[in-house]
């Protein structure tokens, strides 16, 4: 079971996979917070940062909501395995409660900040290294198509900031989470 992060898009399912969707997107979140570490204008770094919230958030929601339940049916220990991505995106979603409270200035935030993109950058590698391999030894590739066209769908309509009262599996998260 090898990790997606090397693989090619064809080993992924194609171009519209679900795996080559979230290998993207994980790539990108990683881009925009090395981004955020190097800027030294506040503003930017501050747009920045509200990037990531975005990404993060809609992310994770279309995870939890269109892939996690089809891990859990498909995926051999899929139930421990969601449940521990669940909750580090629970953690993510309250470490960034308490940075969007702080203000920009207090020292405090920095180091907030440093240990979500730490949580974050771990998420990442739970799912390419553990959970979408063994979601890609269980799904043909025009499964992995189908789910990436739903994936998409769901992240396009999802929230983009915590939620502290969402729950973080349907029905509740989609019920409660879409705006």
């Amino acid at each position: 079971m090898a990790s997606i992060k090397g693989q090619t898009v064809e080993q992924l399912g194609g171009e519209g996979s679900v795996l080559v969707r979230q290998r993207r997107e994980h790539a990108e979140m990683d881009r925009l917070m090395d981004r955020c570490h190097l800027l030294t204008d506040p503003e930017e770094r501050e747009q920045t940062l509200k990037e990531i919230v975005q990404l993060v958030f809609s992310h994770a929601f279309a995870e939890e909501t269109a892939l996690w339940p089809l891990v859990r049916r498909s995926v051999t220990d899929g139930e421990e395995l969601t449940a521990r991505v669940e909750e580090e995106h629970q953690q993510i979603n309250d470490l960034t409660s308490e940075i969007e409270r702080l203000d920009p200035q207090d020292p405090e935030r920095g180091e907030k900040v440093r240990r979500v993109f730490a949580l974050i950058r771990q998420d990442i590698r739970d799912e390419e290294d553990e959970l979408l391999p063994r979601l890609q030894d269980a799904l043909g590739p025009a499964q992995l198509r189908r789910l990436g066209v739903a994936w998409e769908t769901v992240r396009r309509s999802a929230p983009t900031h915590p939620h502290p009262a969402v729950p973080r599996r349907p029905p509740g998260n989609a019920l409660l989470g879409v705006p």
